[in-house]
């Protein structure tokens, strides 16, 4: 049974977003399991969605333990993949989880891809196998696309709904507006000289307060219509 691990971070279209990424995964890929979070870096983190109970069981482990390759893709900023967890090269790289698991559960590979923003990193896509298997190229591009457009809905981006009539199949990717957005908070953060998370963040204030969509003010900024100032409202 499927169940959500709610915090306030979460509202209800991300979860509906996050239920069906994660079950487009377990379609798709030929993973036995999918789960995704926010902010597992840091100490206020939520689990949007687990696609069953050993999903959510290897969310707890890792946040309970800080260990294991949900943790490691969060701190490095790049994809983790572990085809054969049963290796003993596997197991020392995270002794203690790969112990907590073994005790609790039948894992045989895992996969744990970073929702990343720029150098801003704003959680993780973690899949696992029962049985020891890496993934195909076309899976592995396929995932990589599931990312981009998780990041998408973490940072409030993805306004319409998604996947078109076909709930069933990979969400719409759409016209990849995503990458005007990520070059304006570039272009923001050296006009502002702030972190990528505080550009983000004066972006999306400004669209609030124009009543107008992120994309268009990335649009004007990408073009130089807009530039921000320390003296913007």
């Amino acid at each position: 049974m499927t169940r959500a691990v709610l915090g306030g971070a979460a509202d209800a279209d991300q979860r509906v977003f996050a239920e069906r990424l994660c079950r487009a995964c377990v379609d798709e890929l030929d993973v036995d399991g999918a789960a995704l979070s926010v902010l597992t870096a840091e100490p206020a983190r939520v689990t949007l969605w687990a696609s069953d109970p050993t999903a959510e069981l290897l969310e707890e482990l890792q946040f309970s333990l800080n260990d294991g390759a949900c943790v490691e893709a969060a701190r490095s900023g790049a994809p983790v993949l572990v085809p054969d967890l049963t290796r003993g090269t596997e197991s020392e790289r995270w002794p203690v989880f790969a112990a907590a698991v073994a005790e609790r559960a039948t894992i045989g590979a895992l996969f744990a891809l970073p929702l990343q923003w720029g150098a801003v990193n704003l959680g993780v896509l973690d899949l696992y196998r029962t049985s020891p298997g890496g993934l195909l190229p076309a899976q592995y591009t396929d995932l990589l696309r599931a990312v981009d457009l998780a990041a998408l809905l973490v940072i409030g981006r993805l306004t319409a709904p998604v996947g078109g009539d076909d709930a069933d199949g990979w969400p719409d990717e759409g016209s990849g507006t995503h990458y005007e957005v990520h070059q304006a908070t570039g272009m923001v953060l050296a006009q502002l000289g702030v972190d990528p998370v505080v550009a983000l963040a004066r972006m999306r204030a400004y669209a609030f307060a124009e009543r107008r969509l992120l994309v268009e003010v990335a649009r004007d900024v990408v073009a130089r219509r807009l530039r921000f100032t320390e003296d913007m409202g």
